[in-house]
């Protein structure tokens, strides 16, 4: 058994480790996940400026992808979707009203340069074998952007979850100039369907936001949905109000949806009902609002990390710094490689180095003259000279040599000395470069893409309960026990709504909470029924009397309900065997004349006692004894206590 465990925990934790990393969360390098990686890195194989079939390029991605093809379909979809990194050319849906994108044999896609000119840079990049060995593909890229920002990412994998947000592309770029020069910032989520969006509780991407549809309700008449809260299409929208007006929350007299390029959903009221009440509603009872969490999960360094929006920016601000010196660096190498072989060119020809190898019998001897005879020249090379340099220059043909044109090598290598010291000026300013790149990063892309769509704007969030109406009768029939406000039998007891508490005391001396009655069997001998809200439950006191049922005398007890679990029944007596209940009220005073049951030397027959001279307390209290006689009739009158000493009949 203990085996068996070991295995079974060995392998789980490889699973999980799998899933977490490998399939559902993004990396934070280049904000992909490993498939979204694989098309992007397919695509760059694939390029050559013309649209390819996405089933093609779903097919050459499973050459690293070691899943099926709808899985790929399916990211490239959504990557596509977004049009930032890959051109569309088809049907690709509508994230609008949630229609699916064609088959993949029927439309084509490319990637942008904008994608190429973030991504792409294979001589910097650190590859690794495919899953079959056969192929490399990319550890990660080494994105300038963060694309897990700008793009959002939503993943669930064993035991952790995470949801970015999309943020707009201008407001990112333009957090990573103000980072680079030691300047605040502060990122909102932007969705590309609009809608508005409150961001109070977000707390830099480990918080919640709200968002909500933008509503045009200038007809009094006619609501028209312009925009869609983030996560929720036309289609989905509409089936929520339908609902709602199916179970009577919203007066609708019809629906149309004229959503295709915009949204433009069209509500009709029924007769009565106007825009400006209906709007609360739709908020409540329907997905025009909903609260979102979001949880910053990436993998940093190959390890599950929660970073906050700002953080993340931060990284990549510094990490572009980075990338763009590696890439100067290098160019700046390539840059010197061929300043060096022009130079040695140059002077090759010029000194006629070539006519010393003219009586050379061997390779080494030729070689050995070649480098003997650049010895004058060292202080003009900008390197040793080596055997791959004498290989090079071996090669250049005769036809080169006699037709060598000094004026043009001269001006390529006071262009390369320029360009060199262009790259040298950008490396002693970092900063400054970086800054100048995201500006240039910002004018690839469309001013739309530019644009912010979604609105901030601070709601207080429309719970249903408080927009519900009490347009429910609340009946009670004695006869049968029942109570709800579906029966039609019965005494009308109170209005509720849908999400009002009620709170009913019974006879037998019990109370209990109830939520939403339609028809619920309580029993016989309901004493009281109210609504269960804070507000009125602070403002109610109860007063009960009750009764030894052998010795008949009184007790009272004067207390307030606060609080109490749904249909769990409380007792009030101390006991239901020997009390039972003789009077119970809400009154704040009341005098309660008693007449004693007549016996031999019985000088007092009647008393009367007020509620005012008893202190409230907590409804399991087990009261006091009101007298010490056997009673046989009480009766009890509303009072207005006047002062201390003077109690008079109310009328």
């Amino acid at each position: 058994m203990a085996q068996v465990e070991k295995i079974f925990m060995k392998n789980f934790l490889e699973y999980a480790s799998y899933v977490i990393k490998d399939r559902a969360i993004a990396d934070l390098e280049d904000g992909f996940k490993p498939v979204q990686r694989r098309i992007i890195h397919s695509l760059f194989e694939m390029d050559d400026g013309k649209f390819h079939k996405v089933a093609n390029v779903v097919g050459w991605a499973m050459r690293y992808h070691p899943h099926g093809d709808s899985s790929i379909y399916e990211a490239l979809v959504n990557l596509a979707n977004f049009d930032l990194l890959i051109e569309r050319q088809g049907n690709f849906g509508n994230s609008l009203t949630g229609d699916k994108a064609a088959a993949s044999r029927y439309i084509e896609c490319r990637i942008l340069p904008f994608a190429k000119k973030v991504l792409y840079n294979p001589e910097l990049t650190t590859y690794i074998d495919s899953y079959d060995g056969r192929h490399k593909e990319p550890v990660a890229f080494l994105s300038k952007l963060p694309l897990v920002v700008i793009q959002g990412v939503n993943g669930i994998a064993v035991g952790m979850a995470t949801t970015i947000f999309s943020h707009n592309l201008n407001e990112v770029i333009t957090a990573m100039e103000k980072e680079l020069v030691g300047e605040d910032f502060i990122l909102y989520p932007d969705f590309s369907c609009g809608g508005y969006v409150d961001v109070t509780d977000y707390n830099d991407g480990k918080g919640s936001i709200v968002v909500r549809a933008k509503l045009d309700t200038s007809d009094p008449k006619r609501i028209v949905i312009k925009e869609l809260p983030f996560g929720i299409t036309s289609e989905r929208l509409i089936a929520t109000i339908d609902d709602a007006a199916k179970k009577g929350k919203i007066k609708v007299a019809s629906i149309n949806d004229y959503t295709a390029e915009h949204v433009n959903i069209e509500v009709n009221l029924s007769r009565g009902t106007y825009s400006e009440d209906v709007v609360k509603l739709l908020y409540a009872y329907t997905e025009c609002e909903r609260k979102i969490s979001c949880n910053s999960l990436v993998i940093k360094d190959n390890i599950p990390t929660i970073m906050g929006i700002s953080e993340i920016v931060k990284y990549h601000s510094h990490h572009l710094i980075d990338v763009l010196k590696a890439e100067l660096e290098l160019e700046k190498s390539k840059l010197e490689d061929r300043l060096h072989l022009r130079t040695l060119e140059r002077i090759f020809v010029e000194e006629r180095i070539y006519k010393k190898i003219e009586q050379k019998k061997s390779a080494q001897a030729i070689v050995k003259a070649v480098i003997k005879g650049f010895e004058p020249f060292s202080d003009q090379l900008y390197r040793e000279i080596t055997a791959d340099d004498v290989d090079r220059l071996l090669k250049i043909p005769i036809r080169r040599i006699s037709l060598f044109d000094i004026e043009k090598n001269k001006n390529e290598i006071d262009s390369l000395n320029t360009n060199i010291e262009d790259i040298k000026s950008k490396l002693n300013d970092l900063v400054s470069y970086a800054i100048s790149y995201l500006n240039e990063l910002k004018t690839m892309v469309s001013k739309d893409k530019l644009k912010r769509k979604t609105e901030i704007k601070s709601f207080e969030v429309v719970k249903e309960k408080e927009v519900a109406q009490r347009d429910k009768d609340l009946r009670y029939d004695s006869s049968t026990g029942y109570l709800g406000y579906t029966i039609k039998t019965g005494k009308s007891v109170l209005t509720v709504s849908l999400f009002d508490r009620v709170l009913i005391v019974m006879k037998d001396g019990t109370y209990r909470f109830l939520v939403n009655p339609e028809k619920e069997y309580i029993g016989k001998g309901l004493l009281y029924v109210n609504y269960a809200d804070k507000e009125t439950l602070d403002k109610v006191t109860f007063s009960m009397i009750f009764q030894q049922k052998i010795y008949k005398y009184l007790f009272i007890k004067r207390f307030q309900i606060k609080s109490g679990q749904l249909n769990k029944v409380y007792p009030l007596l101390p006991n239901d065997k020997d009390f039972k209940v003789a009077k119970l009220t809400v009154l704040d005073n009341a005098e309660i004349r008693v007449i004693y049951k007549p016996k031999p030397g019985l000088r007092i027959k009647e008393e009367s006692f007020y509620l005012s001279d008893y202190l409230v307390k907590g409804s399991k209290s087990k009261g006091v004894r009101l007298t010490v006689k056997e009673v046989t009739s009480l009766r009890m009158r509303a009072v207005k206590e006047i002062n201390e000493e003077e109690k008079t009949l109310f009328n």
